[in-house]
């Protein structure tokens, strides 16, 4: 098992003297900094950091040592862009899904592979389908049905299974259906979801039937966070793999299912692991 870490994220308006005084700090307390990592944004002038500590070098617990590092992000003008996590916390994951299983079966794979080291708390699926494979893997599933019309109280059912596990994640597993602003806002940073990168160029039903049709040469897959604003919050992570004219719209499906797949479990993992910073529409993924 690796060795229990402290991990420190934050944003700041850039100066000088902010590497030094982090450092000094965590000197100054005896902490061993095994991982560092810095980006400085001149076009917004934000600073950047994410430190990773050796817990046992430290003469305090994580508590403590969140308290001691608000001074800190305070005088550095970072009072709400911080934070401490503790590696030995086991990261909760709930998984939301329609139909297609490929991101669940990935995930639920890499999971029981100990692959993702991760807690998955629930599956919540708007159809039944996904039921069997979930359970086989002794994970709960719900069943919320989302009548056509007014889909409100079925929203409300999804937020209130999500709030019984308070996970550091929610991911949005191919999950086809639109969250409300309301709920945006509540899981801001926290819902991740994944598409096509066909997006905006095919909008709409069969975007790999619009595709194969263009004659495309690259499809991909976008991991982002949700927000009100459609399938356009920060990206997280993007891929592609390359196509050609000899296949067939099954083949683009297909692959595009692959990609989907491994690029969620990437944003997924550096999501949990707090290597992605959010800094308005952007994200830094250290």
């Amino acid at each position: 098992m690796p060795e229990p870490r402290y991990v420190i994220t934050f944003g700041c308006p850039d100066r000088t003297g902010i590497v030094a005084k982090v450092a000094s700090f965590l000197a100054d307390a005896g902490g061993w900094i095994v991982e560092a990592a810095y980006h400085t944004d001149p076009d917004t002038g934000w600073f950047f950091t994410r430190q990773e500590v050796r817990a046992d070098s430290l003469p305090f617990g994580v508590d403590e040592l969140r308290k001691r590092f608000a001074e800190v992000a305070s005088s550095l003008s970072a009072e709400s862009n911080w934070r401490v996590e503790d590696t030995e916390v086991r990261r909760r994951v709930v998984i939301l899904v329609s139909r297609e299983g490929h991101c669940l079966y990935d995930l639920l794979g890499r999971v029981a592979a100990g692959e993702l080291d991760v807690d998955v708390r629930a599956v919540i699926g708007n159809h039944d389908g996904l039921a069997g494979i979930t359970r086989a893997h002794g994970i709960p599933f719900h069943h919320v049905s989302f009548p056509d019309g007014d889909k409100a109280a079925a929203f409300a059912r999804v937020r209130e299974l999500v709030a019984e596990h308070d996970p550091h994640a929610i991911v949005l597993a191919r999950f086809m259906q639109i969250l409300p602003p309301e709920l945006c806002a509540e899981w801001a940073g926290r819902a991740i979801n994944i598409h096509h990168s066909f997006l905006p160029s095919f909008v709409g039903a069969r975007p790999y039937h619009q595709a194969h049709r263009r004659g495309v040469k690259l499809i991909g897959a976008t991991c982002h966070y949700v927000t009100a604003d459609l399938d356009a919050g920060p990206i997280i992570e993007q891929d592609v793999i390359r196509v050609d004219h000899g296949d067939t719209v099954p083949d683009l499906v297909r692959k595009g299912r692959d990609i989907e797949k491994v690029t969620l479990a990437r944003g997924l993992r550096w999501h949990l692991e707090s290597r992605v910073l959010v800094h308005g529409n952007r994200t830094v993924v250290f």
